[in-house]
């Protein structure tokens, strides 16, 4: 075995030892801090195969200017927030003028999902001179100086934050008279900027960090130059508040002149730094929304559907495998042990990548095995051509290979540009179970071609560079 195909199988076999273990192990949840990874990665079903939950939202104040142009702009925002969740699939959908339904396949925390999106995400840093105020209180801002109060047994804050430790929550069902000024606001950020980042004490802190765009860089320089302890010789604080609920009251101990700062986040950890980012980078909603109607769903298709869907998948898989063992013999059967192996490689995918699978999506997996059945089938007619020509059994491996790759590779183009077709028209047109559909199959012709010109090559080298072609013929069918 050469340096190089052994450095291939062993990438192989890690890469395979990896996949087994996402595939087919119970474990629900994958914790790494350093990455900001923290998530559950059970393989998740959409609406159509598990059900899920279903709100109605419903614009506070249904009139104003260009209010069809408003609506249509949160449920893009609402669309993206939810994406951002790691939830693919979603149905968001206008329900009539003033109205926006939302179905959300199974979620780790529906309450906490629809929550986000429900909030306005409203982002402020107000001016509230020597006023300090706890996590939490809500306080009148310029931006909105009617608040609703809220009472003692609210959930607030949906994200709590802090830029000087961990401050003390509380819930204030008094709003204070006093209007507080905005100094910038959430619209003057830039979204590229914003990012989980480690920092604080011991460089183990989440923070979010922000970076101010245009005429609100000099704002806030000239603000927090003026209004520093080091100038005025007291403390001055500049409030961060979300939806008009504090989130912290920061003093501002010198001038920050580049528009660059972070916010920390206190017990929420990554989750809640990554909620914060999601919340801020899609924007404030251009309507104030609440909730009209709440309620969980079943799935769209019976299990009477579900179990025959899968019952004719594994048949025409099975069908497949057969027809390559019988055909092609010894290289078929290598091939349905690649085959077996991008199977377990793309699950493995679709559970750390967060997709959700619906009918549709289990659909272009099926189609994806095809597409890779077809790349096998390529290489072991020209592998049994070059042996026809008297090729030895490891240059005609090679040979194959080379001559079958051109089509191999045009053919899983062509597939990967309709991918980006469907996946364009489904996002264009808020159709994402075509989205859905692009997006499973775009990875399954992805791993498919590694499966083929690696996985497929390295095993048929392992297996018949040793072999006489001449004592064994009927192996390769020839």
């Amino acid at each position: 075995m050469s340096g190089r195909t052994r450095l291939w199988f062993t990438i192989i076999v890690v890469i395979a030892f990896a996949a087994m273990l996402i595939t087919f192990t119970p474990t629900q949840k994958v914790v790494f801090e350093p990455l900001g990874i923290n998530r559950n990665i059970s393989l998740r079903q959409g609406l159509d195969l598990s059900g899920g939950s279903q709100v109605l939202l419903q614009a506070t104040n249904c009139t104003g200017d260009n209010l069809a142009e408003r609506m249509d702009n949160a449920r893009q925002i609402i669309e993206s927030r939810v994406n951002g969740l790691g939830v693919t699939e979603p149905v968001v959908q206008l329900a009539g003028e003033c109205r926006i339904l939302v179905e959300l396949p199974a979620v780790d925390n529906p309450a906490e999902a629809i929550k986000l999106v429900q909030q306005t995400g409203r982002l402020e840093f107000v001016d509230s001179g020597t006023d300090s105020y706890n996590e939490g209180a809500i306080i009148r801002t310029s931006g909105n100086p009617s608040p609703k109060a809220k009472s003692a047994g609210d959930i607030t804050p949906t994200v709590p934050l802090s830029a000087t430790g961990v401050l003390s929550t509380g819930v204030s069902s008094q709003i204070p008279e006093k209007v507080y000024q905005s100094v910038v606001t959430g619209a003057d950020l830039d979204p590229t900027s914003l990012k989980v980042v480690l920092g604080g004490t011991g460089g183990n802190q989440p923070e979010v960090s922000f970076t101010l765009v245009g005429a609100a860089a000099q704002t806030f320089g000239q603000f927090t130059s003026a209004n520093n302890e080091q100038s005025l010789g007291h403390q001055y604080f500049m409030c961060i508040v979300l939806d008009n609920v504090v989130q912290s009251c920061p003093s501002i101990r010198s001038s920050i002149p580049s528009g660059q700062g972070v916010i920390t986040v206190g017990s929420g950890g990554v989750d809640e730094a990554n909620k914060l980012v999601n919340l801020l980078r899609y924007g404030a909603l251009p309507v104030a929304l609440e909730i009209a109607q709440s309620r969980t769903i079943g799935p769209t298709l019976g299990e009477d559907s579900i179990r025959a869907s899968v019952i004719a998948g594994l048949i025409g898989l099975s069908v497949v495998a057969v027809f390559m063992m019988l055909y092609y013999r010894l290289p078929g059967v290598i091939a349905v042990i690649a085959l077996l192996l991008y199977a377990t490689i793309l699950l493995a995918l679709f559970k750390l990548l967060g997709v959700v699978l619906t009918l549709p999506g289990i659909a272009g997996f099926i189609l994806s095995v095809g597409v890779a059945v077809d790349a096998n089938v390529l290489i072991f007619e020209r592998l049994r051509e070059e042996l026809r020509n008297g090729r030895r059994l490891s240059t005609a491996v090679s040979v194959g290979f080379e001559r079958a790759w051109t089509s191999i590779r045009d053919s899983n183009i062509s597939t990967l540009i309709t991918c980006s077709i469907l996946f364009w028209f489904g996002n264009a047109f808020g159709a994402s179970v075509v989205k859905g559909f692009a997006v499973t199959l775009a990875l399954g012709v992805l791993i498919s071609l590694f499966t083929a010109v690696f996985v497929t090559r390295l095993l048929l080298h392992l297996v018949l560079d040793r072999m006489n072609y001449t004592a064994h013929p009927r192996l390769f069918g020839v």
